[in-house]
């Protein structure tokens, strides 16, 4: 029987045709993954939250924060600014072959795969850092093959257009540490207090381990799992060979130390700042809340970043943690009325509350100066006008009403001068003043420096009764340390849009002569005293080491110290939430916070005197007559007076023979006035 010589034929056939098949497949998917590689590698990522958010800068232009509302508030690092050992322990737990995949591990997958197929659940993945990164910044971690799917084109866009370096980099920053820290330098500084560059081998280990169960693995709420897998972290870089078995052990003995949970532990400088910037674009700007979250804006505002580290360091200083007390601190520049620090209550991640803003506290006798203010600007009452500090009942209202206020302590000075009323903060003196000048100029004073909050006009003005807050006061006091000129508060310099195009420029101005310069540098020469010994903040004068001026203010519920040098003028005030009493030493809080602030901001810039402007007469005076003095008498004190109200008669009880004559250095002109000025400050250099 002859065979059948057609069958190996076809079956050669059939061959020849499947290789071409196969071939042809091979091909088409080379060109396909051609054509997806090439396709992701121009398609752009979609945008990370802190490449849309509007971002904040300082008055340098450096970046002090972006505008979120999921509250994270990052400080990215470079990898240089991040400790070895946990760059090396978060590779050693996470993904050993970081550097050697190109953003998959497939031996792990494959291991993932086979135990998913075998429980029939997605319970088990091998995500590299690369797919973890990927997850957290495009998408949400839902267990589903759709969000696998898009995962991996991720990855390997991630992949294609960042170095390993920059993906770590990304990593460290952005993956979550638990208690609201996001990137490693606030896990690091909320945990431990130090910055990620200065991290120990014991706490990196931990540090690394708490992104796999930010609830189950953190110190704070379970120690004990913290521990564990801190242990089996040190294990892994034993087995990598980054660390010896030696070194492990060590480390797993460390006792940590951490930050008390809740304590300050925010690393984004001036959150306070930041929100009432916030609120200035979105209440007074008519800039909506989400182009100012999601439309790329640069807001520059006036900011010192120095000064706002002195200003929150001087209140981590002064304060109790441990206390329910808060505080404000806002500070401005005379000069140009820019708001160069703020801080809005001791512990922003505890209390959000801005109190610098809070129209609801009593100023006390901060209040006062505004009142003799003036009293010297209507030229109806000098240094030298004398009230008796005793025990009076004033009335008022045509009679129809009394009031009967205190000094502290019930310490009466008797006949007393202004200079010694302001540095006493004697009440008594104070409401003789208002009578005799009228609670409604005190009012309409306080307006033309800036206060716009509601002001009664009752005798108990004079002794800050009607509620300000620390901004407004702030402000006022750096018009009398502006020479009398109002220059607007401002926060933000300029806005631009995400082509750097202008959105908005804050107007240029030479400011508002509100009050005559003469007068408010004579009440500066005034407040000057309280620093002085027999002032009430003569106990914190040796910290300063400059011409300050300034007023302590205490009321049953609320301590101040507002003052203010040339160059900044600076409002703190401190107190409890709920309004109950502050006891005398809460209230005596503010004015150290004030003095260390002050020095610290100017640390770099000369003692300056207060620029002596026209209009004003220095003479000697005896203390004793209240009229100018002369060679006879056996005291003299140099008074400043606006022109045309310092005394014109001699002292007539030291001279014999019934002759007086001018003391022969007493100077009628600034320059004179300005070397004793200049005698002042090397006391104060040298104090």
């Amino acid at each position: 029987m002859p065979r059948d010589l057609s069958k190996p034929k076809v079956k050669k056939h059939r061959l020849r045709r499947l290789a071409r098949l196969l071939a042809a497949l091979t091909i088409l998917l080379v060109l396909a993954a051609g054509a997806l590689l090439g396709y992701l590698y121009n398609k752009p990522l979609p945008p990370v939250g802190d490449d849309i958010r509007s971002r904040l800068l300082d008055a340098r232009g450096n970046v002090l924060a972006t505008f979120t509302t999921d509250g994270r508030s990052r400080t990215p690092v470079t990898l240089d600014k991040i400790a070895p050992e946990l760059i090396k322990a978060t590779l050693a737990v996470e993904d050993r072959k970081f550097f050697e995949h190109t953003g998959f591990d497939l031996k792990g997958m494959a291991r993932a795969v086979l135990a998913n197929l075998e429980t029939g659940e997605r319970s088990q993945g091998a995500s590299t850092l690369t797919q973890q990164l990927a997850r957290n910044l495009y998408l949400t971690h839902e267990k589903t093959w759709t969000r696998k799917a898009k995962e991996a084109l991720y990855t390997m866009q991630l992949e294609m257009k960042y170095s390993k370096d920059e993906i770590l980099n990304m990593y460290l920053n952005e993956i979550y540490y638990g208690h609201g820290a996001y990137g490693i330098e606030a896990a690091s500084r909320m945990y431990f207090g130090k910055a990620a560059a200065d991290l120990s081998l014991a706490e990196s280990a931990l540090l690394a381990g708490i992104p796999k169960g930010p609830t189950y693995y953190s110190p704070y709420t379970n120690l004990d799992n913290a521990k564990k897998r801190q242990g089996i972290i040190l294990s892994s870089m034993v087995q990598v060979g980054d660390i010896t078995a030696a070194q492990a052990e060590e480390a797993a003995r460390t006792v940590l130390s951490f930050k008390p949970q809740g304590e300050k532990n925010t690393v984004v400088l001036a959150p306070y700042f930041r929100d009432y910037v916030r609120g200035l674009v979105t209440d007074k700007l008519g800039i909506s809340s989400d182009e100012l979250e999601l439309g790329g804006l640069d807001v520059y505002t006036t900011l010192d970043p120095d000064m706002q580290r002195a200003a929150e360091e001087a209140v981590d200083k002064g304060m109790d943690s441990a206390s329910e007390l808060e505080t404000a601190l806002v500070s401005i520049d005379p000069r140009t009325g820019y708001i160069k620090a703020m801080v809005g209550g001791k512990n922003y991640r505890g209390n959000q509350f801005n109190h610098a803003l809070a129209t609801t506290r009593q100023p006390g006798s901060s209040f006062k100066p505004i009142m003799y203010l003036t009293a010297l600007s209507t030229k109806a009452m000098t240094g030298l006008s004398v009230f008796n500090s005793q025990p009076t009942l004033f009335h008022y209202d045509n009679n129809r009403k009394t009031y009967q206020p205190k000094n502290f302590g019930d310490k009466y000075l008797g006949e007393i001068n202004m200079r010694q009323a302001i540095a006493a903060s004697d009440n008594i003196y104070a409401v003789n003043t208002i009578m005799t000048i009228g609670a409604d100029q005190v009012a309409d004073m306080a307006a033309k420096l800036g206060i716009g909050s509601p002001l009664q006009s009752v005798p108990s003005l004079a002794l800050g009764t009607s509620p300000v807050s620390p901004l407004e006061m702030a402000s006022a006091f750096a018009v009398i340390g502006g020479s009398g000129i109002r220059q607007p508060v401002t926060a933000i310099l300029k806005i631009t849009d995400s082509k750097g195009n202008l959105v908005y420029e804050a107007a240029q101005t030479s400011g508002e002569q509100v009050v005559e310069p003469a007068a408010a540098y004579v009440l500066t020469r005034l407040m000057e005293g309280v620093f002085e010994s027999g002032g009430t903040g003569n106990r914190v004068a040796s910290i300063i080491k400059r011409p300050v001026a300034g007023k302590t203010g205490t009321t049953d519920t609320d301590g101040w110290m507002v003052g203010f040098t040339p160059e900044l003028s600076t409002a703190v005030w401190v107190g409890y939430d709920k309004g109950r009493d502050i006891a005398t030493a809460d209230g005596r809080r503010a004015a150290p916070i004030f003095a260390e602030f002050t020095e610290k901001a100017l640390s770099n810039v000369p003692p300056k005197i207060f620029p002596i402007p026209d209009g004003v007469v220095s003479v000697y005076i005896n203390p004793e007559s209240g009229k100018l003095a002369t060679a006879a008498c056996p005291e003299k004190e140099l008074e400043t007076f606006i022109s045309g109200t310092e005394p014109t008669e001699y002292c007539d009880e030291h001279s014999t023979g019934g002759e007086t004559a001018p003391v022969e250095e007493s100077p009628a002109d600034p320059a004179k006035e300005e070397h004793s000025l200049w005698s002042d400050i090397k006391r104060w250099w040298l104090n």
